[in-house]
């Protein structure tokens, strides 16, 4: 799995972490797991053109250490599809700016 990594978190900063994530995304109901939905504007040609599949997400995992960002879009609606698929480089740096700036806005330095 392709991943954005941003460790060594110290615990008071999870627990900002993760009340922030809690309130903005809400829980997937897997401890840890957040659904990030992806910008409609990013979305890959095929992706546009599947409708039915939409909405698409990233996922994030918190753990105690730990904040990781993974770099496979999905959609919550099926498992395989082509759809489906690694993050361009648009998509790549909109999840990685997404995570920065989680940290910029709970004021931790990484």
């Amino acid at each position: 799995m392709k991943q954005y990594v941003i460790d060594e978190i110290r615990y008071p900063d999870y627990e900002k972490v993760k009340a922030y994530l809690d309130e903005t995304f809400g829980v997937s109901g897997v401890d840890g797991l957040y659904w990030i939905p992806l910008d409609e504007t990013l979305y890959s040609n095929v992706q546009q053109a599947h409708t039915g599949c939409a909405p698409f997400f990233m996922a994030l995992e918190l753990e105690e250490n730990r904040l990781v960002g993974e770099l496979l879009i999905r959609t919550r609606n099926r498992v395989r599809c082509d759809c489906i698929h690694y993050a361009d480089g648009r998509q790549r740096d909109w999840l990685i700016q997404t995570m920065d700036t989680i940290f910029e806005k709970l004021n931790i330095i990484t």
